[in-house]
């Protein structure tokens, strides 16, 4: 049977002490077992959350990355050190599973909802109910899924 996984979904604007509170839910699931972690590859929350992890494989080798990506052009129209610190994260994932190609309509979604049908634990930053991340907390709150929203 396959290790416990934890995906991540959130927003890109963030207070400053979340990365904190990010760092010791992963320590909280790393204690309970849980060792594959995936996240979406988007700016803000995603980002936090895949430089969590890659800073916890120092202390746990045995934890595992994976980036679920929507396309291989996501990071088209950002800025050049956001496209820098994007290309070090996909370097040092063990996993990366892109949706499309190109951005097509849909393929956001499409990887919001593979995210979470690859995991059990959603651990999320969600502010507001609406919007990409609103809609991966219900749909994984659909799916069984425990949530724990930072936000909260």
């Amino acid at each position: 049977m396959p290790a416990p996984t934890c995906c991540f979904t959130g927003h890109r604007e963030l207070p400053e002490e979340i990365k904190r509170r990010l760092a010791e839910e992963i320590v909280c699931l790393i204690s309970e077992g849980v060792t594959r972690f995936a996240a979406g590859g988007a700016l803000g929350f995603d980002t936090l959350a895949a430089l969590a992890v890659l800073q916890m494989k120092v202390l746990f080798a045995e934890l595992e990355l994976t980036l679920v990506l929507p396309c291989k052009t996501q990071d088209r129209y950002w800025r050049q050190a956001e496209k820098e610190l994007y290309r070090e994260i996909l370097s040092q994932a063990d996993h990366v599973t892109y949706v499309s190609e190109q951005y097509t309509r849909g393929c956001i979604q499409k990887r919001n909802r593979l995210l979470v049908e690859g995991s059990s634990v959603c651990v999320c930053y969600c502010a507001k109910n609406q919007g990409g991340t609103a809609y991966t907390v219900q749909y994984a709150r659909k799916k069984g899924h425990r949530v724990i929203n930072l936000a909260e």
